[in-house]
């Protein structure tokens, strides 16, 4: 006979959940009973859950746990009197587990038996008790993504046993509203009006059968990761919470995992560190909770070293060097904690980041990543010179183009070989030397590029190359080339004639190089061909080259559309040639020489200073000075300022590029060693760009003043241009607006530094806010001048127009 729920006699009894719920939602619940059902069974019924509830060790541990969830980071089995011993310093104290709790917790839930509860219910399914249906519903719940409720139980009126009982969704039915009343904390609204439940009614034979499932839920689920995090799971211990999700997650993929093990604190910092370095960020140990007993660690946090906020200097605004800012509140972090059986398991895990992570080619250069090899970051372009070397000379001594064949990529130009032989010879070997090299980056990298030009004779003249780096850095800032060809003239160096421009950083990148054996129009044409071939057409707007006139004709010929300067750098280099017979006897020459070649930006100035050096120097009568004066609007900064050139009279670092290279140009020395060297320059070019825009992720550029146009130029332009730009604003500070004309189109104004004679003429037009200064530094240099921002200040236009804001100069530049 099955028991009729509806007529056997009975008492209802609405049960809140022991040792689930917090002592605050205990009350809120008992609160939804009804007082007609106040019996003494019920009362019984009660008492007996309400002693199980407060139980010493069972109190500890749910306390622990929820302290756990809400970042508190102790230890699952913390006791009461133990959390009031905690001592919080820099290193946070905390009492070690208690293992009478934890054998309480166990003996509790005894999951390893119950091997064949872990199923889904359905109607019909029996149970050998109603604990046994508890734990199967809560194991199901947990793998769903909910958390269950005991709702209520109908007992016998004769002798107390269980008749039915009904088993909800953690999100049934409301709270009433009238105890939110007057409360200075209200607690979140959990539930909605859920349906979801399980009925179970006791049988005949003494089991318990599924007499009503409903699997509908009107909200959603949380996810596998924080199941654990459920009420009704807090029963369970941290391992077995989270037992299903390790399950289906066995494989160590390398994300760390909620209810991960570990052998020790240290592995678990390892495993994280190595995260973090696939990731893109550093590791901090952060605080740990040891016990007072023995000192072992009870719980540890490792966060992301951008974690917190870095309290303000006690010495305020008198500090030289102040440090820069690289905390910014990010709660990315790692929490473990001791287990009962010595392990280490992982009790909270944030993923997400509040700022950018760093590329995986800068990651060695976070501080939690130093120990990784320097080497690792330029695999890909470590030169392998080692196979060239290993084959005798014997065997790559031809020096045709006959002679060695490559049966994949034929890079010899034979369309375009030369009417006469080449100018320069090379060494016996040479050739077949530098082809075999190519052939192997080639093989290494198919988007490496090199072409050979023959003479006459058939014998390889001029060679360009171009490694897939140099091709990207050319797409990025190709806009303005200068062509070094300072060995030209030099023969006792290789003919090495490199393609040089600047980053974002304002920092020297090479575009392509090329050993031209042969330097007439023909050589140069064929070169500035293959080097637009290799750079798939795009053409610069802007080269700067040495003053020569079979380059010029070459490059009207190849690109005739381009702005050709003669390079500054290049004439103030010649200019040391010839008169280093004056530098000699006068040190201050070179500094007065330099002067003018490279710190005026307005003729008037440069004229000045050009007369007094040669005053100051005695060089009226010098030639070669007076030519170049005289071809001062084709190299001289002051002059030709509408053309853009990216500022490159920072090109001057081709000096100690040259030089750098120069030991190793000596023609008596093997090409290989050339190439090698090379390739470690170029290396450390790229290896500086990289720490620069690892700077530039981490640290912002400090701010001379709490200013609005300031702040979005930091946030845009690299910190080399915004401390460019900075101080061009710092300089209109002290402009004055002498004199403003308003016409139908535009506004005119004058203006001049404070205390200066030297007027600048600033031109706003209304119809499309454009903004024109006579100094011309934004066309030629690419950022706003003085002049320019003191007008934007004087018509109340704090942010920067982005029609001046050159991406090549962002942060963005490469994006």
């Amino acid at each position: 006979m099955i028991y009729n729920i509806s007529t056997h006699p009975q008492t209802v009894v609405f049960e809140e959940e022991p040792q689930i719920l917090s002592r605050v939602e205990v009350d809120a619940e008992i609160g939804c009973q009804s007082s007609d059902d106040y019996s003494l069974e019920m009362s019984q019924e009660t008492t007996s859950n309400e002693d199980e509830c407060q139980s010493p060790n069972i109190s500890s541990i749910d306390k622990s746990e929820l302290e756990i969830n809400e970042e508190e980071h102790l230890t699952q089995q913390l006791s009461d009197a133990n959390k009031s011993e905690m001592d919080v310093d820099c290193e946070q104290e905390s009492q070690s587990p208690i293992g009478s709790s934890v054998d309480v917790m166990r003996s509790g839930i005894s999951v390893k038996d119950e091997e064949d509860t872990f199923l889904v219910p359905k109607v019909g399914t029996e149970f050998e008790s109603e604990d046994h249906a508890y734990r199967c519903y809560s194991r199901y719940a947990v793998l769903e993504g909910f958390s269950i409720r005991k709702d209520f139980v109908n007992k016998s009126r004769i002798d107390g046993a269980v008749i039915s009982r009904r088993y909800t969704c953690y999100r049934q039915g409301y709270r009433p509203s009238k105890h939110n009343l007057n409360v200075r904390k209200p607690r979140q609204e959990t539930r909605t009006g859920c349906l979801a439940h399980m009925t179970i009614a006791r049988q005949p034979n003494g089991k318990f059968c599924v007499t009503h499932f409903e699997t509908e839920h009107n909200h959603e689920f949380v996810t596998s990761s924080s199941a654990h995090l459920l009420p009704s799971q807090k029963r369970l211990t941290f391992a077995q919470a989270v037992e299903a999700e390790l399950a289906n997650n066995s494989g160590m993929d390398g994300v760390p995992k909620l209810g991960m093990g570990f052998e020790s604190e240290d592995h678990a910092y390892e495993f994280y560190n190595a995260y973090a370095g696939r990731v893109g960020f550093s590791v901090r140990k952060d605080y740990v909770n040891r016990s007072k007993v023995n000192g072992a660690v009870a719980s540890r946090r490792f966060t992301c070293f951008r974690e917190g906020f870095r309290q303000k200097d006690k010495r305020g605004l008198n500090v030289k060097r102040p440090r820069k800012e690289t905390r910014i509140g990010c709660l990315a972090q790692l929490v473990i904690s001791r287990q009962p059986d010595g392990k280490y398991r992982v009790t909270h895990f944030e993923e997400k980041h509040n700022h950018e992570l760093v590329a995986a080619c800068r990651v060695r250069m976070l501080r939690s990543q130093k120990r990784s090899s320097v080497s690792q970051v330029f695999e890909g372009n470590a030169l392998d010179s080692s196979k060239g070397q290993s084959k005798s000379t014997s065997e790559i001594s031809c020096n045709s183009a006959g002679d060695c064949v490559d049966h994949g990529y034929d890079p010899v130009d034979y369309k375009s070989k030369l009417s006469s032989r080449r100018a320069r010879e090379m060494r016996e070997g040479e050739a077949g030397k530098i082809r075999q090299y190519f052939q192997s980056k080639k093989l290494k990298n198919p988007s490496f590029f090199y072409k050979m030009q023959l003479d006459a004779e058939d014998q390889i003249t001029n060679i360009f190359w171009a490694d897939a780096k140099m091709v990207v850095d050319y797409s990025d800032f190709g806009d303005v080339l200068c062509f070094d060809t300072t060995n030209r003239l030099n023969r006792d160096c290789r003919p090495f004639f490199p393609f040089i421009g600047v980053n974002h950083h304002k920092q020297m990148v090479i575009f392509g190089a090329a050993l031209l054996y042969d330097e007439t129009v023909d050589s140069f044409k064929w070169l500035f061909q293959t080097f637009l071939e290799a750079m798939s057409g795009k053409k610069p707007k802007t080269i700067l080259s040495d003053e020569d006139a079979v380059l010029a004709e070459a490059i009207h010929s190849v690109i005739p559309e381009i702005s050709h300067r003669v390079c500054v750098w290049h004439v103030y280099q010649s200019a040391l040639k010839q008169l280093s017979h004056t530098f000699l006897g006068s040190p201050s020459f070179v500094n007065d020489l330099s002067s003018c070649f490279f710190d005026y930006e307005e003729e008037e100035g440069f004229i000045a200073a050009w007369k007094v050096m040669l005053d100051v120097h005695c060089l009226w009568e010098n030639e070669w000075l007076h030519k170049m004066f005289e071809n001062r609007e084709q190299w001289a900064i002051a002059y030709r300022r509408d053309i853009f050139c990216a500022d490159i009279k920072s090109a001057q670092l081709c000096e100690g590029f040259i030089a750098n290279l120069r030991k190793h140009q000596k023609p008596d020395l093997d090409i290989l060693s050339f190439f090698k060297h090379l390739g470690k320059v170029l290396n450390d070019w790229h290896y500086k760009e990289l720490e620069a825009n690892y700077e530039m992720n981490q640290h912002m550029p400090r701010l001379m003043g709490d200013v609005i146009l300031l702040k979005r130029a930091r946030d845009v332009y690299t910190p080399t241009i915004f401390d460019l730009f900075q101080q061009e604003y710092e300089t209109c500070l002290n402009i004055v607006v002498n004199e403003c004309i308003e016409t139908e189109t535009s506004f005119k104004y004058k203006v001049s530094i404070y205390g200066q004679q030297r007027e600048y003429n600033v031109t706003y037009n209304l119809s499309d806010q454009k903004i024109l200064c006579g100094c011309m530094k934004f066309e030629y240099v690419g950022v706003l001048c003085s002049h320019a921002l003191k007008v934007l200040d004087y018509r109340n236009i704090k942010l920067l127009p982005s029609q001046y804001i050159l991406k090549r100069w962002t942060r963005d530049a490469r994006l």
